[in-house]
């Protein structure tokens, strides 16, 4: 188990700036570099009634995602962002309704 430890560590030292933003891409003269949110996670366990005891079970299991946010566009005009609307629209829907639920709840607890 402390071999798996060792080599998630390792793993996860290397990753950086790399892993949200991708490398560039020129298309007609128009340089891309895309920006995404990255999350990972790990986690391991065991019921080993002896510590360092080879009976018992033991497991582990990681998993990630990346949400495509947009990309920065460098052209004639300058280096701008341009956002994923695709992404926005699902971050922003849920979003508006929690807004209009707690509005709706505080307008509410005033009226009284």
């Amino acid at each position: 188990m402390t071999n798996l430890a060792e080599r998630l560590a390792d793993t996860v030292s290397k990753l950086g700036v790399k892993t949200a933003y991708g490398d560039p891409v020129e298309v007609n003269g128009v340089t891309l570099i895309p920006v995404a949110l990255v999350q990972f996670g790990f986690g391991a366990g065991s019921d080993a009634a002896g510590g360092d005891s080879e009976e018992g079970a033991s497991g582990g299991g990681g998993g990630g995602m990346s949400i495509p946010l947009g990309s920065y566009v460098r052209d004639i005009n300058g280096m701008r962002f341009e956002p994923n609307i695709i992404t926005l629209m699902a971050v922003g829907i849920p979003f508006l309704w929690v807004a209009g639920k707690a509005g709706a709840r505080l307008i509410k607890a005033l009226k009284r």
